[in-house]
């Protein structure tokens, strides 16, 4: 039976290919006793002529045998077959044959025993041991800490110099099965036919008997020289194939990259992953992992049955994980459990989380019809905050959540298709959506959308106010304004199809967003702001408020004074976004930014607490992180913290401003924060990872000017935050969230600044007794 195995199998290195090269072995070995026990039967019947009517018996049973073996192969079972019962007729003729016999039979295959068998046995051991090396070399590299580089480099470098010699010695290995497999037939074939030609030469009283056998013989013969060719030919081939593919880069297991939704098979994806057990030493087991059928599963050999880890991919999410030792880890969550995963690369984990997501799109989209019955259900999902690491508990979740986010106007039925009563946000565009919708946000990527449960997630305060700032309404007049314009109607609910290529339209090309309403000249763009000798002088207030206390509130900052000396209304509180329109204080110190460049109208609208006008400008393509140049590279998120307001920081956050861009003076949105005087806004910079340890100019860090202002609410949120993370750092504990005194703590200051702001002005009144 020819048994080949694959070299693109061999390459992925996978429980296929492990259970071929069983098989084959298997085969392999069992041949090689057949073959020993045709020789030694041959070579008893040349040693015993006076029992040689017995052996020579035995001999046909052993081609009969060795007949019945290669029923699988026609060709070789019928010559045999055909062989063995001419052969029983001419027993008593066999006494001139033994020569002949020791010269075909006993010479040839012996060869092919000693020869091609033994260089197979040769090639097995060396691929064992270099398979066991490549093993020992993954769990190596496996288990290195990520703070100890130098380990990291030695076990790297192991593993790649291990994996080339894999390969080379697994290519070598697969070459010679598949070369011996070819050759069997033609050793076999062409010893047994010598042999017969012997009867024929020396029993001519057989001569009636082989004269009927002799056109088959000749044909048989004639199908050999072609089979001796064809395995030639064959052999030359997979020496071609094998140089090819020995010529390619195998530096790693990068270069076999890839996922298909669409396989034939099922098979998005597959590959071995190193599995945390969920078992209290926490072990981690390296296993065959696969995509298919809308399910992630796992086996430990290619026979066993696979191990289902999450059953509906549409109610699971996939991230990151950085705040564990070992590399390149990632998690898959879903409302039962999680599943903590570790690839061998960096290029290999980004490939299995976009397999992972983009099975979960596909997931949705081709069970689009049942997804409705899946909302109490559904798992939290990617674009859910950092606050999945603190406590959950004393936050805002549930009915609570949906009833005061479905009070703003618009919020009752779904942003994009209208169905009434939405159970999801994005919380980055502050709209409400079906669960259909959702699940089409998430799709677009974390950079557009991020989606959240109203009922099933949990909701931080600042978090909660700005979906209540937002809302259905606003957002639809800023990304559908040219929407009856251009004649196009909205999606109906259950339409799938309509309702991607709507989304994507609305909100990744923003085909109907009113894109003349925020051009300028470039005549106006060079014109400095009216505010600019405000500013400045603001600034240099700011400055000076490090050494001399200053009367203000968590959310304001002062009015300029009748001396002449300015700085910012303290009547701004972080509270005023929520009061009627009507009350509101209208800033004066900006512009109208109607028709301003994105990033500049994104920048004045920050400092009024406009949220609208900010999600207008974004809407418009504005550079989150514009810096002003005109304004010593200021950026939106520091005047937002110049504004006052909370929400707006979160809002900008939520939209990926960097909590650590600085402008030139060195300050970033932690050092004006606290140089203001606003604990709510610490708190919030610091739970979004602002570092604590940047300089300005001076050479002052945060600590050191709430130091000198003497704050004393700012001074203990960051000395708690510089003390937890000295914390984490000396235990290993890199990128975790910290103790529940700390995460209760900053929950307390959170809950504080935006539902009792008045709580935190301890340090404007001590200020005042002086």
């Amino acid at each position: 039976m020819k048994m080949t195995v694959d070299f693109e199998e061999c390459l992925k290195d996978s429980p296929r290919f492990r259970a071929a090269l069983e098989e084959v072995e298997g085969d392999v070995a069992e041949l090689e006793l057949k073959l020993d026990k045709l020789v030694k039967l041959c070579i008893a019947m040349i040693d015993t002529g006076k029992a040689f009517c017995v052996a020579n018996k035995q001999f046909m049973n052993g081609i009969r045998d060795l007949a019945q073996y290669s029923s699988n192969d026609a060709v070789v079972e019928t010559s045999l077959t055909k062989f063995s019962d001419s052969l029983q007729e001419m027993i008593n003729f066999h006494t001139i044959l033994f020569d002949q016999t020791q010269r075909s039979i006993k010479a040839q295959l012996q060869n092919f025993v000693k020869e091609d068998l033994r260089k197979f046995k040769d090639a097995k051991k060396q691929f064992e041991k270099v398979s066991e090396e490549k093993e020992n070399a993954l769990v190596k590299n496996a288990q290195v800490q990520r703070n100890k580089q130098h380990e990291v480099e030695e076990a790297a470098n192991i593993l790649t110099a291990t994996r080339k010699c894999f390969r080379h010695i697994a290519l070598d290995y697969v070459l010679q099965i598949n070369v011996l497999q070819s050759k069997r037939r033609s050793e076999i074939l062409k010893s047994m036919l010598s042999f017969m030609y012997a009867h024929l030469a020396f029993f001519h009283q057989g001569y009636d008997l082989f004269s009927e056998l002799g056109p088959y013989m000749k044909d048989l013969g004639a199908q050999l020289d072609r089979l001796v060719v064809d395995a030639a030919k064959e052999k030359r081939e997979m020496e071609q194939k094998h140089s090819t593919i020995q010529q390619k880069d195998f530096s790693s297991d990068d270069s076999k990259l890839e996922y298909n939704v669409d396989a034939a098979n099922g098979i998005v994806m597959e590959g071995y992953l190193f599995k945390r057990a969920s078992n209290a030493f926490k072990t981690w087991n390296r296993r065959w992992f696969s995509i298919q059928n809308n399910q992630l599963v796992y086996q430990k050999k290619f026979k066993d049955s696979p191990t289902v880890v999450v059953e509906d991919l549409r109610l699971c999410t996939v991230k990151h994980c950085e705040d564990i030792e070992r590399r390149f880890c990632f998690e898959v969550v879903s409302p039962t459990k999680s599943c903590m995963l570790q690839a061998d690369s960096e290029k290999l984990r980004q490939a299995w989380i976009k397999a992972v997501q983009t099975s979960i799109a596909t997931a949705y989209r081709e069970k689009g019809d049942e997804s409705e019955k899946l909302d109490k259900k559904s798992s939290p999902s990617t674009g859910s905050l950092d606050s999945g690491n603190e406590s959950k508990e004393k936050l805002l979740k549930g009915e609570s959540a949906l009833q005061r986010v479905q009070c703003i106007p618009g919020n009752t039925s779904c942003c994009d298709c209208g169905l009434a009563d939405p159970r999801w946000a994005s919380i980055n565009l502050g709209i409400t959506l079906c669960i259909e919708c959702s699940g089409i946000h998430r799709s677009l990527g974390v950079h557009f959308s991020k989606v959240r449960s109203l009922t099933l997630d949990t909701w931080e305060p600042e978090l909660l106010k700005l979906m209540c700032e937002l809302g259905n309404d606003v957002i639809n007049r800023v990304y559908e304004a040219k929407l009856e314009k251009m004649g196009v109607k909205k999606p109906q609910p259950g339409q799938r199809q309509e309702k991607e290529a709507y989304i994507r339209a609305k909100y990744v090309e923003r085909k109907f967003v009113d894109k003349h309403s925020a051009l300028v000249s470039p005549s106006e763009q060079d014109k400095r702001s009216s505010s600019k000798s405000c500013e400045d002088q603001r600034l240099s207030h700011a400055r000076a408020s490090i050494h001399t206390p200053v009367k203000s509130n968590d959310s304001g900052i002062q009015q300029c004074s009748e001396d002449g000396r300015e700085s910012l209304p303290s009547t701004v509180s972080a509270n005023s976004l929520y009061e009627p329109e009507g009350e509101r204080q209208e800033s004066s110190v900006f512009l109208d930014s109607k028709h301003l460049n994105p990033g500049l109208q994104l920048y004045r609208a920050s400092y009024e607490k406009n949220l609208p006008k900010m999600a207008e400008a974004l809407a418009h393509s504005a550079d989150v992180n514009w810096a002003n140049s005109d304004e010593n590279q200021a950026t939106p998120l520091i005047q937002a913290v110049l504004g006052g307001s909370l929400v707006t920081c979160e809002f900008l956050l939520q939209n990926g401003a960097n909590v650590n861009q600085r402008d030139v003076q060195g300050r970033g949105p932690l050092h004006h924060a606290t140089v203001l005087g606003h604990t709510g806004q610490v708190c919030l910079f610091l739970k979004r990872g602002a570092n604590q340890h940047a300089t300005d100019e001076e050479g002052k860090d945060p600590l050191s000017i709430a130091v000198e202002a003497a704050n004393a609410d700012i001074v203990t949120l960051l000395r708690l935050a510089r003390m937890n993370e000295e914390m984490r750092e000396s235990e290993g504990l890199y990128g975790q969230p910290g103790d529940e005194t700390y995460q209760d703590i900053f929950r307390d200051f959170s809950q504080m600044a935006s539902n009792n702001p008045e709580k935190l002005n301890r340090f404007q009144q001590d200020s005042q007794k002086f």
